[in-house]
């Protein structure tokens, strides 16, 4: 098999229900993402490693479950140093090496090793959310590691999200302009946005025409100059992310608000990157897949779209940070015209940890033994019906685990794990069981809890569960 390009698309907080190929009533239209999964393959039961940003990426990098890294909970500052270890293969550094050019666009949120002004110390408990308040970091340095340390030969990104400072832009490890002024990026909408230094005039609605403008530009230029190479393409979007800031040509354009006009100039950037790769003639060697980092988040006011008849997480009970499905199950699409069938839909569980390996066994080289939770969805994306995994665990924000097996759900926690009802501090005061077994086959949306039921299933999940947390680096999980 020939290398195809590669390019993925990653949203930030875009539940399963904000796509209308996966979600009949979604109420903001994506025709660009609904004929991508006409063209390619939609898996219904896929989900991210943990139900928030900066796991979820370190997971799609690495191959490996974000829990095995030093980050047990939570999410990175902006002015975090790098979460990956340099010398870790990661999937950018592996295909570099089978003779890819890689390149990074987007938010990156895996920290970055900032240098800090002559003389001050780089003491990470006194910096804060608004970004290096108290002057330490040298923006005119560049950073010590980040995108090019794990493998990415050209990169443009913003450090974090786009409501957590400091707000600038970084090109191939060096800042384009110097934080010196807080600000709110010009964000005037009722939505979250903090704070905090960044670059005099950088705006949020001007960020993602930036990064989609960038992307095309590499396209093209591989199209170009090296056309014989192939490239990967990392594409992580800011958006649908809090500040919800569509650019006055989208809004207005649903009766979602702000959010549905979100959701809808994502999917024209994603219809503005597959047109230049029609315009290039690469249409037909690359493989295109489109995800998100974890479910829709509660900062978007999901009551009030569920009110007028949008369920931004579909079906799932919970949301973004949670362990219920609403958490990490999110939109899976792959395109790869000659290779995967058209209009197909596959229900096999699947997990973001999977691209790494799927890279791989399409070039016909073993991934890592590092990248120990990958598993690849090759005969899945050739049409394939057979489980690739023997299981797989999820994550929330507060560090709670789940795990999953065929129909079975475990769940080591007394509510959700995280910020949705109950949250754990409400469901253990209400003395409700530290375990939770759901059965998703007959209760897709974790209703009943039948873990006193079923004592049997619930041993052999946490045997399960406690055998893949104790595994050694570099060892199969189960």
């Amino acid at each position: 098999m020939s290398k195809p390009n590669f390019i993925v698309f990653l949203t930030d907080d875009q539940g399963y229900g904000d796509l209308g190929c996966f979600n009949p009533n979604c109420r903001a239209p994506t025709p660009v993402l609904d004929q991508l999964a006409a063209d390619g393959l939609r898996f219904t039961d896929s989900h991210t490693s943990s139900a928030v940003c900066t796991p979820t990426r370190y997971s799609i990098l690495t191959g490996r479950y974000n829990w095995r890294s030093r980050l047990k909970s939570g999410v990175l500052t902006g002015e975090s140093p790098l979460l990956v270890e340099t010398d870790r293969p990661t999937v950018a550094s592996f295909l570099r090496d089978q003779g890819y050019r890689t390149c990074c666009v987007g938010k990156w949120h895996l920290g970055l090793g900032w240098q800090v002004r002559e003389g001050e110390p780089f003491d990470l408990e006194q910096f804060d959310w608004k970004g290096d308040c108290l002057g330490r970091i040298d923006y005119t340095q560049p950073v010590t590691a980040g995108p090019r340390e794990v493998g990415f030969e050209e990169s443009l990104i913003i450090p974090s999200s786009l409501d957590i400072p400091p707000y600038v832009y970084l090109e191939d490890g060096r800042c384009t302009g110097i934080p010196s002024e807080e600000s709110l990026l010009g964000v005037d909408t009722p939505y979250l946005m903090r704070r905090g230094m960044a670059v005099p005039g950088m705006r949020a609605e001007d960020v993602l025409p930036t990064f989609t403008a960038r992307a095309v530009a590499a396209i093209e230029q591989h199209a170009a100059a090296r056309r014989e190479q192939p490239f990967f393409l990392y594409f992580p979007l800011s958006a649908p992310h809090t500040p919800i800031v569509p650019t006055a040509e989208y809004r207005g354009r649903t009766p979602l608000g702000l959010y549905g006009d979100f959701i809808t100039q994502i999917d024209a950037i994603v219809g503005e990157l597959l047109a230049c790769l029609d315009r290039c003639g690469l249409r037909d060697d690359t493989l295109v897949v489109y995800t998100s980092d974890n479910g829709a988040s509660p900062a978007v006011r999901l009551d009030e779209l569920r009110a007028i008849g949008h369920e931004a997480n579909g079906p799932w009970r919970g949301h973004k940070a949670d362990l219920y499905e609403g958490g990490h199950r999110t939109p899976l699409i792959a395109r790869w015209p000659g290779v995967i069938p058209a209009g197909g839909a596959c229900d096999q569980t699947v997990c973001t940890t999977d691209l790494f390996a799927t890279m791989a066994d399409i070039l016909e080289v073993p991934p890592p033994p590092e990248a120990e939770d990958s598993r690849s969805l090759l005969p899945l994306l050739r049409g394939g019906r057979q489980p690739v995994r023997e299981s797989t665990v999820h994550h929330s924000v507060s560090g709670h685990f789940a795990i999953r097996q065929g129909r079975w759900k475990l769940l080591e926690a007394h509510g959700s794990g995280g910020w949705s009802y109950p949250t754990e501090a409400q469901a253990s005061a209400w003395g409700l069981p530290p375990v939770q077994l759901y059965d998703l086959e007959a209760d897709p949306r974790e209703t009943t809890n039948v873990a006193a039921g079923f004592p049997k299933v619930v041993e052999q999940l946490h045997t399960l569960l406690a055998a893949c947390r104790q595994q050694a680096s570099g060892a199969a999980a189960p």
